[in-house]
Parts: C-alpha cells; sequence; structure tokens
C-alpha cells in the first residue's frame, strides 16, 4: 500500500511543471486587464452631472426664507410672545428692544443688581459683507470722533514731517512725539510708541520698513492718517475712537459708561452705526444684520437699528 501511494506521488509531483507552464501561457494569451470600455467612462460622467444637479438643488433648498407675517404664530415657534414670566425663550421669538429702550433696560438692570454704575456700555453688530457679482467688503479700521467721549486720557499720537513748520504746529498742537526718519529705527527697537501714527504725504516713501510693525496703524490716506491739514488730524485722533472688523464681519467695541445720560449713550451709539454704514453702499441693501447691546454685568439685548440708521433719499418715482 505504501508502495502504491509513493507512485502516485511522484505521478503529480511530474504533472506540476506541466500545468505551471500551461496557466503562464494562458495567461499569457489573455487580452489586457488595462482596457477600460468606452460605456463605462460615459455613465462615470453622467453620474458626475447628476450630483452637480442634486448640489444645485439643495443650495435651492437652503436659500428659502419663511415668511411670517399675517400667521397666527412663527413657524417654529409656540407663540409670538410668552404668557407668562417664566418661559423657554427657544419655543419664543426673541424679543427686538428699540435702541432707546434698550439703554434704559440696561441702566435698571444695574440698580437691581446692585452693580457698579461706571461700568463699560458695548455694541456688537454683525454685518453683510457681500457686494454684487460675489464681491465682498474688505475688513476695515476706523476712527470716529464721538460726540461723547467716555475717556479721560487722550491718546498718544506721534507725527511724521521732516518740515520745521510743520513740526511746530503738530507739537502746538497736542503731538506727543515729533519727527521723520530718525524715529524709524526707534519704533522698530520698540523704544517708542504710541497709540496712532499721521504722517504728511511727502514722508510715507521713507516709512515702508515700518509698514509689517506698524500694520493696521500704519498711515493711511484711507483712515484719515495721511494730509497736510495736521491739526484736524490731531484733533480727531487725539480724542479719537478706533474700531475694528473682527472675523471678517463682526464690530465689537465700546460705546460709552452706563453712568452717562441715555441721551448720549443714545448719540455715540448712532454715530458708530452711522460710520459703519459709510463702508457700504446703500442701494446694496442694509449693512447690518444684527445689533446687539449690553453691559458688563447684564445680559445682551438685540435692538432695532431701523431708527439709527442714516437716511436716504426717497427714489423719483418712474413717469
Amino acid at each position: 500500500m505504501a508502495t502504491c501511494s509513493r507512485a502516485v506521488w511522484r505521478v503529480v509531483s511530474g504533472c506540476q511543471p506541466l500545468s505551471a507552464v500551461r496557466t503562464v501561457y494562458s495567461g499569457l494569451s489573455q487580452s489586457p486587464v488595462n482596457t477600460v470600455p468606452v460605456r463605462t467612462l460615459a455613465v462615470a460622467r453622467t453620474k458626475k452631472k447628476d450630483k452637480k444637479e442634486e448640489e444645485e438643488v439643495k443650495e435651492v433648498k437652503k436659500q428659502r426664507v419663511i415668511d411670517d407675517t399675517g400667521r397666527h404664530k412663527p413657524f417654529g415657534k409656540t407663540a409670538w410672545a410668552p404668557a407668562d414670566d417664566v418661559y423657554i425663550l427657544r419655543y419664543y421669538p426673541r424679543k427686538l428692544h428699540r435702541a432707546g429702550d434698550a439703554v434704559e433696560l440696561l441702566q435698571a438692570y444695574s440698580r437691581l443688581d446692585f452693580t457698579p454704575k461706571h461700568q463699560p456700555v458695548f455694541m456688537d453688530l454683525q454685518l453683510d459683507m457681500k457686494l454684487e457679482k460675489k464681491k465682498k467688503v474688505d475688513s476695515f479700521v476706523s476712527t470716529v470722533h464721538l460726540p461723547h467721549p467716555f475717556k479721560a486720557e487722550m491718546n498718544k499720537v506721534l507725527v511724521f514731517t521732516e518740515d520745521p513748520e510743520q513740526a511746530r504746529v503738530a507739537q502746538e498742537n497736542g503731538a506727543v512725539i515729533v519727527g521723520g526718519k530718525e524715529l524709524v529705527q526707534q519704533i522698530l527697537d520698540d523704544d517708542i510708541s504710541a497709540d496712532f501714527y499721521i504722517a504728511v504725504p511727502e514722508i510715507l516713501p521713507k516709512l515702508m520698513p515700518l509698514k509689517n510693525k506698524l500694520r493696521k496703524k500704519f498711515p493711511k490716506s484711507k483712515r484719515g492718517s495721511v494730509g497736510v491739514n495736521i491739526p484736524k488730524m490731531l484733533d480727531l485722533f487725539k480724542m479719537g475712537h478706533e474700531y475694528i472688523v473682527e472675523d471678517n464681519c463682526y464690530v465689537r467695541t465700546q460705546i460709552a459708561t452706563l453712568d452717562m445720560p441715555s441721551e448720549h449713550i443714545m448719540e455715540n451709539l448712532q454715530t458708530i452705526i452711522t460710520d459703519v454704514c459709510s463702508h457700504k453702499p446703500a442701494s446694496l441693501g442694509p449693512f447690518i444684520e444684527r445689533a446687539i447691546v449690553c453691559s458688563q454685568t447684564s445680559e445682551a439685548l438685540w435692538i432695532s437699528t431701523d431708527d439709527l440708521l442714516p437716511q436716504t433719499a426717497d427714489k423719483t418715482t418712474e413717469e
């Protein structure tokens, strides 16, 4: 029996090389694997087109806006206003206050909570930076002269000029530091600094090494920090209030202190909103999407800016 099994094993082992040769030969005779039918490519392209159409349909659905005018309650809410003093906020639309009423509420909260009266009042704006043809308003920095300043100290202003007469005028009008090209290296070494930097047009080419150092404080004609009327620029920047657009569309800045009269707070608020709206044409729609005011210890109050926005001329009717 053992002799028979050995004979069979020899026959099988001798057949292995022949089967391997046949396998290789049959593999060479087959057609190339990389050949892809044209029909498969056509189907793949059709699928891509279908995906694009689906994405366009989804985008159209996202832009759908539900109009709640004339409805007995807002869409997705319980009612227009709660019937009790205690309620869940997410079930009712957010209350929109008038700017004057919001300021009075902040002062009332301070009295009820026994918090300090001399605390800052902040404003938070969300802007619509879109322009026509997929363009956007660039983030900007602006300085305004508030009708009722809340800072006791004046800002430090540095003036760049090489004219002796202009230097004398700048010192007489309250400039902290006045000089020319010799101040560049001192600023780079952090030996001197200021809150604002203004310059005359002739010296701007010599100030280019400071562009990366000063960044948004670098003198620019668009910000009003470059010009020949030095007394006017000093009057703006000594007591001016600076705000900046953060995160591409938000303005967060202090506007007053809570112990100021409500009329003064309203005038400061309107001054900043008017300056913000001047950076976008009114014909392209409202610039401010959302406005919030709050104090350091109070809750945030959403306000309506319709009464604070600059009035535009009425459009004439076509004949």
